[in-house]
């Protein structure tokens, strides 16, 4: 499969800075299983070894010496609608498992118990060491859990289940204010031109970022030009209010930004970044400083409805968050 396929750019559902969490597993004995869903790439460490034995960076059971399988049960950060699964088994080679499933289930009220209703979302399938394996599916309804079934045991490094988080927006009135790139509220990092230290996709996740790392950062910039980033709101709206948060950038923080921003039909994301050269201005260039919060309303134009917004920063540097506020067109 491509190896860098179309579901790879929705939201992680499973990730653990989203609230994801592996709520169970039938064992763990030589690596935590709360490594699974850590975000961070699994990483080598060489000569590394605790009480149980080689330090492995990810989910790793016990040689099986009896009938069964090994599985283990993580609780979505964020329901929703799963379109792709990573398995991925770097790192382990000889204690990788040969194959693996998944499930999934809907549980809303709580973690799912004895006889839940567990769907099949991935059949068995083979898996090699040290290895991503991406697959695509299609569930068409919502979920929130997974159980990641390994055949009979082993390590697996990290799962990633791509996705389209669940939001009712029927109960969301016109007049409720919310931040409408959020993650959460189904907002994507769909483009940028440059993520050298800081992976777009950080300045929509919740909270304000912990460290540079967690915040979208280019390279130091050497031609003319300046860098930019392209949002997909979770639902078209109207947006009133902008705020761009420089958390723990100090001396690589943009000295402006602008907005423009579009209300896109049809196209595909591979086209979008042309398109947005032309789009119109919802913010103009506005001065930013070091590790601080600048919030922006009577800057921002009256535009209309919009689905899609173009960051540019100048000329280059980084920028932790961005809240796009407004009501759903």
């Amino acid at each position: 499969m491509d190896k860098n396929p179309d579901f790879s750019r929705l939201t992680n559902l499973a990730s653990a800075r989203l609230g994801a969490k592996a709520i169970f597993a039938t064992d763990d004995f030589f690596a935590d299983k709360s490594r699974l869903i850590d975000d961070a790439d699994p990483q080598w460490k060489e000569g590394v070894y605790d009480d149980n034995g080689k330090w492995m960076d990810g989910w790793e059971s016990r040689r099986k010496r009896g009938e069964g399988y090994d599985y283990c049960v993580v609780r979505l950060g964020l329901p929703g609608l799963i379109s792709g699964l990573d398995i991925d088994t770097s790192f382990f080679t000889g204690n990788y498992p040969p194959s693996a499933s998944v499930d999934a289930c809907y549980s809303l009220d709580g973690d799912p118990q004895d006889g839940a209703d567990w769907q099949e979302i991935l059949s068995s399938a083979s898996l090699q060491g040290d290895s991503h394996h991406l697959f695509e599916v299609n569930t068409g309804q919502p979920f929130t859990h997974i159980r990641l079934n390994m055949y009979p045991d082993g390590g697996i490094a990290r799962l990633r289940v791509y996705g389209q988080p669940l939001k009712d927006w029927n109960r969301i009135g016109t007049d409720e204010e919310l931040d409408l790139v959020a993650v959460e509220n189904g907002g994507r990092a769909l483009a940028c031109n440059d993520e050298h230290f800081g992976k777009m996709g950080n300045i929509i996740m919740p909270g304000r970022g912990v460290n540079m790392g967690d915040g979208w950062e280019t390279a130091r910039r050497r031609t003319p030009g300046n860098d930019w980033v392209i949002l997909s709101l979770g639902h078209a709206g109207n947006i009133s209010r902008v705020v761009a948060d420089t958390a723990h950038f100090k001396g690589n923080f943009p000295d402006s930004f602008t907005l423009q921003a579009a209300y896109v039909t049809g196209g595909t994301d591979d086209q979008i970044a042309t398109q947005s050269l032309f789009w119109k201005e919802l913010l103009p260039s506005q001065k930013l400083s070091a590790d601080n919060i600048h919030e922006f309303a009577d800057q921002v134009a009256d535009i209309g409805p919009v689905t899609h917004v173009r960051l540019n920063i100048f000329p280059d540097g980084g920028i932790s968050r961005l809240r796009l506020f407004g009501t759903k067109a």
